[in-house]
């Protein structure tokens, strides 16, 4: 049986890592994510993604891309699945028109969707809404899920009670609206509008009672957001401006018989986990760089901080915190997330002081990951580290996406980045053997797996643009998915900058014009 089970963990035998490959990994991504996939709407981050990915290339397909990815972006951001009242998304939603969620708040969905709009924003599709989305999920993040220390939060609860007499919570009894009490809010004029902007019937869409969802695209009126903020104070007991900061319930008791202003909130999950952080980080770097927004890079940067600070104990990385004390080894998800957020602080810090403090973190932790996690005799990383693995009869490596990304996709995407900003070819010599190592799944089910297809992405279109901190402010902030930036003072007389891929730069760009010619086209190698 043992040895049946050590099998079973056995990868076929090592596949090509051909460009069709890479096509068809995306291609199957960006159907997944189509309207005709699934009859219940989740998130499926990972999977847009690398649908967005993919839209940069001009292969033939019977897909269109960039039209899919926006319309992920739209039911993501229009529909019941986020709060249109206080910011952020729910769970998913049970039923294909993306209407009634399962209300429960993730701290890892939440990071994932505010990078996934920022990119979409930065790739050209600068619809209002997903401003909106981005900003009042980071504003629920500072109110709401943002410790004094400056990590985040886990997750908030889908139940929370109506009155403290309640014997058991409701689901969704702290975000639904019965159209009596928007009668008695808002005016008849006010209601009009709120009606003609989003699905309101006196009926309601949900067991009698209104979940809010959008009917079109475009920016809210005052008039509309003045509504929206006479709820948000129904809700909470105060106008929103006012609310800096919401103290959690962090149990139903707490939960019953706090005094609270408004409606009694769901559970708050208090503790600070490593990976789900690091979704979070990610997500704000992406934002602050887009929008150009110090404030979101603020929030990022102290919950980085905290996790570099309280995390490493006996010189060893740790997953969780809670109530200040720190428990359980890092797992394959841990470091390869916070490595990424940490080069994503370093992208969106690079003309600042600070840039060279987050690459030398993100290379120390790869190091230990390295050490503790990397498997010798398959390739890839481990889900557990190999000194407390010992009672395990399996150790096994995670490369299939759920709800978070797969630990070994968002690391060998790492190590592309890394060996592009130290010029280490070790990093990419170990790229190529884990990409090599999980490319007959790759093939097989490409369905199971679209961060290595991001990875693989960065491995073939790897891109380096050396040149000046003005021309990166203004590069940066476009969408180029496998671009590393260096800030560069000795460039070739009267250019610009360099595009490299890899370790070969192309010819120096004379103006802006032509440096963003050679990035494009560094993009979208598509060659066998």
């Amino acid at each position: 049986m043992l040895e049946g089970l050590r099998k079973s963990v056995l990868l076929p035998e090592a596949e090509d890592l051909s460009q069709e490959i890479l096509q068809k990994g995306l291609e199957v991504s960006t159907a997944i994510i189509s309207d005709r996939y699934s009859q219940q709407s989740f998130p499926m981050i990972p999977y847009g993604q690398a649908a967005l990915q993919g839209t940069k290339f001009n292969f033939e397909s019977q897909y269109d891309g960039n039209q899919i990815c926006l319309q992920r972006g739209l039911h993501l951001s229009l529909g019941g699945i986020y709060d249109h009242v206080a910011g952020g998304f729910h769970r998913y939603t049970v039923d294909a028109t993306w209407t009634v969620p399962h209300f429960e708040k993730m701290l890892y969905d939440n990071g994932q969707i505010v990078e996934y709009l920022a990119n979409l924003w930065s790739a050209g599709h600068q619809e209002p809404a997903f401003k909106r989305g981005i900003i009042g999920t980071i504003n629920w993040l500072k109110r709401e899920m943002t410790a004094p220390d400056g990590f985040f939060y886990a997750a908030q609860d889908a139940d929370s009670f109506t009155t403290p007499d309640e014997a058991e919570p409701e689901e969704g009894a702290f975000y639904i609206w019965n159209y009596q009490e928007l009668e008695k809010l808002l005016t008849s004029e006010e209601l009009s509008e709120l009606s003609e902007q989003f699905f309101i019937t006196s009926t309601g869409n949900f067991e009698g009672k209104i979940v809010l969802q959008r009917k079109q695209v475009g920016e809210l009126s005052e008039t509309l957001e003045n509504s929206l903020s006479k709820l948000f104070e129904l809700r909470y007991g105060a106008k929103p401006f006012s609310v800096e900061t919401f103290q959690p319930a962090t149990n139903n008791q707490e939960a019953k018989n706090n005094n609270w202003p408004g409606r009694i909130p769901a559970v708050t999950d208090t503790k600070m986990i490593v990976a789900w952080n690091s979704l979070m980080i990610s997500g704000l770097a992406r934002s602050a760089t887009v929008f150009n927004n110090s404030e979101y890079l603020e929030l990022a940067v102290n919950a980085a901080n905290f996790i570099i600070k309280n995390q490493w104990v006996d010189q060893r990385f740790h997953r969780l915190n809670y109530e200040g004390k720190v428990a359980v080894m890092a797992q394959s998800e841990d470091y390869a997330l916070f490595i990424k957020a940490l080069l994503d602080l370093q992208q969106a810090s690079i003309t600042s002081s600070n840039t060279n403090y987050w690459l030398e973190t993100a290379v120390k932790l790869q190091d230990e990951f390295d050490k503790f996690l990397w498997s010798l005799e398959a390739s890839g990383y481990y889900n557990s580290p190999s000194d407390v693995s010992g009672e395990l009869i399996l150790r096994e490596r995670n490369y299939i996406d759920n709800a978070t990304p797969a630990a070994n996709g968002i690391a060998v995407a790492n190590l592309v980045r890394l060996s592009l900003l130290t010029e280490e070819l070790y990093y990419l010599d170990r790229a190529e053997s884990a990409l090599t190592a999980f490319s007959s799944i790759m093939k097989q089910s490409p369905q199971a797996c679209p961060s290595l297809f991001i990875a693989l992405d960065w491995y073939r279109n790897q891109t380096l643009v050396r040149t000046s901190e003005a021309e990166i402010s203004s590069l940066i902030t476009q969408y180029f998915p496998t671009t590393i930036y260096k800030v560069e003072t000795d460039l070739p007389k009267n250019s610009v900058g360099l595009v490299c891929q890899g370790l070969i730069c192309k010819k120096p760009s004379l103006n802006k014009q032509e440096l963003l010619e050679h990035l494009e086209q560094s993009q979208n190698r598509w060659t066998k």
